[in-house]
């Protein structure tokens, strides 16, 4: 069954806007886990605006199932990720001030920087994931810097669902062949709801992993933590 990891960015956003500790971004992780989530998602931006460098070292303390950190490998990223070493890393091509992550890496054009900087992640035990496209020229490459898996981004798929599904998904499918081919695992994430997810999943072979926030948590205000995450696991259902 492929996993649900919940991204909590947005409960840091809500916290965030009022100060203080409301809501407490380690109990509502702790109850992710509880409600049935396989992995926690994090992405530490440069300006904090949402999950800070002390959150992470606060969730990494008490959380049982799988941590991933994501973000782009600078400096500041590279200490968090060896002084937690989370089970996955998941790089991102995201300038400092994005709003959110939009597109995946150029693997040709930062190929020697993807690999030194995955020889580094292997070497302190962390599973690797690339956030990408669906080009399959990209997929090939990225099959060369030694990352595990690669993470496709959903948005071009969550964007044309409505309209067609069956050309929405498309190029999906045919990036998820090219990585099954090259021994890569596949993740997926970004827009993705209880719309579009079951779809996705029916059609993609081997997806080890979903990380969802933004639809999740708004989903969330209307059903429900516990019966929100229990929806979405029974997307993914074999």
């Amino acid at each position: 069954m492929t996993k649900l990891s919940v991204n909590i960015n947005k409960i840091a956003t809500l916290r965030n806007s009022r100060g203080g500790n409301n809501p407490n971004v380690v109990q509502v992780a702790l109850d992710c886990e509880r409600f049935g989530a396989d992995g926690i998602t994090v992405h530490p931006r440069p300006d904090e605006r949402h999950i800070t460098r002390q959150d992470v070292i606060d969730l990494n303390k008490v959380l049982t199932t799988e941590f991933n950190i994501e973000g782009y490998p600078d400096e500041r990223f590279m200490q968090l990720v060896e002084q937690i070493k989370p089970a996955q890393a998941t790089l991102v091509p995201d300038p400092p001030d994005v709003l959110t992550s939009s597109a995946g890496w150029d693997v040709v054009k930062n190929y020697d920087f993807l690999k030194e900087t995955i020889e580094v992640l292997k070497r302190w035990d962390v599973r690797v994931s690339i956030f990408m496209e669906t080009d399959l020229h990209q997929i090939e490459y990225s099959a060369k810097t030694g990352t595990d898996r690669i993470e496709l981004y959903t948005g071009p798929y969550a964007e044309h669902y409505v309209e067609n599904p069956e050309a929405a998904i498309k190029d999906y499918v045919l990036a998820a062949k090219k990585a099954n081919e090259l021994g890569l695992g596949i993740n997926a994430g970004h827009d993705l709801s209880l719309n579009n997810l079951r779809f996705f999943k029916t059609h993609i072979p081997n997806m080890a992993e979903v990380s969802i926030g933004h639809a999740l948590i708004s989903d969330a205000l209307y059903f429900g933590l516990e019966n929100t995450i229990q929806q979405y696991k029974f997307q993914l259902l074999d």
